[in-house]
């Protein structure tokens, strides 16, 4: 697994929620000066100051979706080179039902879904790399 320090520079960090079989998933706006318009992404985005990746995804998490988690509760981190070569990460965490039932949907995306995860992974509005992280993950883990 990899790890960075709070002064190593990235672009910042998307975090797959799990849960049984699902994936949380949001919907990004449909505009054309953003990147990946209409299409399903995951919670995250760029960095502030000078925070850890995690610290990152976390406060990403928390405003878009309305869901604290703590540090321990990502499972897989790892880093990417972005079109720029600049690095970002993603994580994963699984959630329960219950943390689902809190979600509240923040001002950013059209709204949010839980998708079977081979659905995201198939969807063609699924962005690419996203996917692939995602099937990097769920080869690596345990079992397959």
């Amino acid at each position: 697994m990899t790890t960075s320090t709070r002064d190593e520079p990235f672009g910042g960090a998307k975090l797959a929620l799990l849960t049984g079989c699902g994936l949380v998933s949001i919907l990004r706006d449909d505009v054309p000066h953003i990147a990946w318009p209409g299409h399903w992404d995951f919670a995250g985005g760029a960095r502030e100051g000078q925070e850890s990746p995690a610290a990152c995804v976390l406060r990403e998490t928390r405003e878009e979706l309305g869901l604290a988690l703590e540090p321990a509760r990502l499972i897989w981190r790892q880093t990417y080179p972005n079109h720029r070569g600049r690095p970002v990460w993603f994580f994963v965490a699984r959630i329960g039902a219950d943390e689902i039932a809190r979600i509240r949907f923040g001002d950013e995306g059209q709204g949010w879904a839980v998708m079977p995860v081979a659905d995201y992974l198939a969807n063609p509005k699924g962005i690419g790399q996203l996917k692939a992280r995602l099937a990097e993950y769920l080869a690596a883990r345990p079992g397959g």
